[in-house]
C-alpha cells in the first residue's frame, strides 16, 4: 500500500471516465522507455534504482562525515546552485522547520547550515558573513565541474576564508562533492586532500537530493539518512507498475498531461505549511528541467496557502482559466496550537475557541479545494502522513518517477537541460571570458544600439 493518499477527485468534471484508460497504452510504452532505457536520456536514469543501489561505504563515510561537522563546526556553508542546492535547503527546512537556523544550539539537532553559491549577490554574500562572524565553520562545495560561475566566485570567498582563519588546517574543513575522476573541483580537491564525495555520472541535478549531493548537508542537522533512504526505496517499490489503478505517480503523470493537452498549461504545487516553501522550489526546478523543451510543457509555479490566498487567491478563482492545482498536504504536521476563549471576543473568534489551528487549517484547504474547483480550476492533493525523513523520501521519489512518466508522454527527453547554457554563453562574453570574444563584441553591439 502506498504511503501517499493521492486524491484526484477534483478533477473528475474536467477528465472524462474514458480519458485515464484511453492514456494506458501511452503510459505503457512510457514506462518500457524508462524502465528499460530505451527512452531518450537513457544514460541519467540512475536515480531510479539509487534509493537501494547506492555505494554503502560513501554512504557510511558521508555519515561520518557529517558528526565530525557537528563536533568542530557551529556552521556548515554549503556552495551551489541549481540541484546542488535546493535539494538539501528543501530537506532540511521540511524535517527541521522554518527557524531551524535560529534555535538555540541544545534545540538543534545539528550544525546550522547556511547556502552560498546561489546568486551574484555580494549584499546576500556580505549578509551571510556577517551571519557567520568569527564562529568555527566547515565548506561544502558542491559542483560537477568546479567551473560553475555562481559557486566558483563563493568558493574562492569563503576558502580564502577558511584558511585566514585555520592556516594550514583550512583543507580540513572542506568537503567537495564532485565528479569521480573529471573537472577543475576533483583536480583541486585530490591536491589538496579535501574529503571528497562523488555525484554519479548517471544522476542530473535535479534528481540527486538522495545522492552526496543533497545527503551531507542533510546529514549535518542530525537528519536519519538511513530513514531517508527507506522511504526512497520503498516508494521505488509501490510504485514500478505500469497499471493506472495500481500507481498513483503514473496516474498523476497521466491525469497532467490530459490536462495540459486541454490547455491548462500552468502547474501551481501548494502547501499549507510554511516550511514546505522550499520544497516547492526544489518541485519548480524538478518539472521545468525536465519538462520545458521544444516549445511545450506545463509551466510550473507555485502557491503558500493560506499566506497567498491573500495575493493570489482572486486570480486563481477567476483569473485566466489555464491553471490547474496539486496540493502537498500533510496530514499530521508535527505541533498543533488550541486557540484560547477571550472575554472580549472583538475579533469574534470565541466559535473556535478549544479547537486547534491544524483544525483551521485543514478546513481552510477543504474549503479552497470547493472554491477553486466551482471556479473551474482542477485540484489535485498529495497527502503524506507527517514530516519525517521516511516521508520525505517517498515523497522525492513520487515526484521523480511521475515526472520521468510525463515527460515522455509529452514526447521529450526529460533529463537533459539544453537550454540552461545559452545565458551561460552570453554572460561569459559579456565578462569577457577568454574564447567568448567574437560573441562579446556582437553582444555589447547590440546592447547600445
Amino acid at each position: 500500500m502506498s504511503h501517499i493518499k493521492f486524491d484526484d477527485s477534483k478533477v473528475k468534471k474536467f477528465v472524462h471516465d474514458n480519458e485515464v484508460p484511453e492514456m494506458q497504452a501511452m503510459v505503457d510504452a512510457a514506462n518500457t522507455e524508462l524502465r528499460e532505457g530505451t527512452g531518450a536520456g537513457a544514460d541519467f536514469r540512475g536515480w531510479i534504482n539509487l534509493p537501494t543501489d547506492y555505494n554503502k561505504a560513501e554512504f557510511a563515510r558521508i555519515k561520518k562525515a557529517a558528526e565530525k561537522i557537528r563536533k568542530d563546526s557551529d556552521v556548515l556553508v554549503v556552495i551551489g546552485i541549481g540541484g546542488s542546492y535546493l535539494g538539501a535547503k528543501m530537506a532540511i527546512d521540511f524535517l527541521n522547520g522554518s527557524y531551524y537556523n535560529s534555535k538555540p544550539k541544545e534545540n538543534r539537532r545539528g550544525v546550522q547550515v547556511v547556502f552560498a553559491g546561489n546568486s551574484l549577490s555580494a549584499s546576500y554574500l556580505n549578509e551571510l558573513e556577517e551571519f557567520l562572524g568569527d564562529r568555527d565553520f566547515s565548506v561544502n562545495v558542491i559542483s560537477k565541474s568546479g567551473t560553475t560561475t555562481e559557486p566558483s566566485i563563493a568558493f574562492r570567498i569563503f576558502k580564502d576564508k577558511l584558511i585566514k582563519k585555520y592556516g594550514k588546517d583550512a583543507n580540513q574543513r572542506i568537503y567537495a562533492t564532485t565528479d569521480a575522476k573529471r573537472g577543475a573541483l576533483r583536480k583541486e580537491a585530490d591536491a589538496n586532500g579535501y574529503e571528497s564525495f562523488i555525484i554519479p555520472d548517471d544522476v542530473g541535478g535535479r534528481y540527486s537530493v538522495l545522492t552526496p549531493v543533497g545527503l551531507l548537508p542533510i546529514a549535518a542537522t542530525g537528519a536519519d539518512l538511513d530513514q531517508l533512504m527507506q522511504g526512497a526505496a520503498d516508494a521505488a517499490k509501490d510504485y514500478v507498475s505500469s497499471d493506472l489503478e495500481k500507481n498513483d505517480a503514473y496516474r498523476y503523470a497521466a491525469l497532467r498531461n490530459i490536462l495540459y493537452r486541454k490547455g491548462y498549461v500552468t502547474e501551481l504545487v501548494e502547501n499549507y505549511e510554511p516550511n514546505l516553501r522550499m520544497f516547492s522550489e526544489w518541485w519548480k526546478q524538478l518539472m521545468g528541467e525536465s519538462e520545458g523543451k521544444d516549445q511545450k510543457g506545463i509551466y510550473p509555479s507555485s502557491a503558500n496557502f493560506t499566506t497567498d490566498l491573500h495575493s493570489l487567491g482572486q486570480y486563481i478563482q477567476e483569473g485566466l482559466r489555464n491553471l490547474f492545482e496539486t496540493v502537498v498536504k500533510v496530514q499530521n504536521p508535527p505541533y498543533n496550537v488550541e486557540i484560547p476563549m477571550d472575554k472580549e471576543n472583538l475579533d469574534g473568534l470565541n466559535y473556535l475557541k478549544g479547537q486547534s489551528m491544524n483544525e483551521v487549517n485543514d478546513k481552510a484547504y477543504e474549503g479552497v479545494v470547493l472554491a477553486h474547483n466551482d471556479g473551474g480550476v482542477p485540484v489535485m492533493t498529495v497527502e503524506i502522513p507527517d514530516e519525517s525523513e521516511y516521508s520525505l523520501g517517498y515523497l522525492i521519489y513520487f515526484f521523480e518517477v511521475a515526472v520521468a512518466i510525463s515527460g515522455y508522454l509529452n514526447g521529450i527527453n526529460p533529463f537533459n537541460q539544453p537550454g540552461v547554457e545559452a545565458y551561460k554563453k552570453n554572460m561569459f562574453a559579456l565578462l569577457g571570458k577568454p574564447g567568448f570574444e567574437e560573441l562579446g563584441k556582437k553582444l555589447n553591439k547590440e546592447l547600445h544600439e
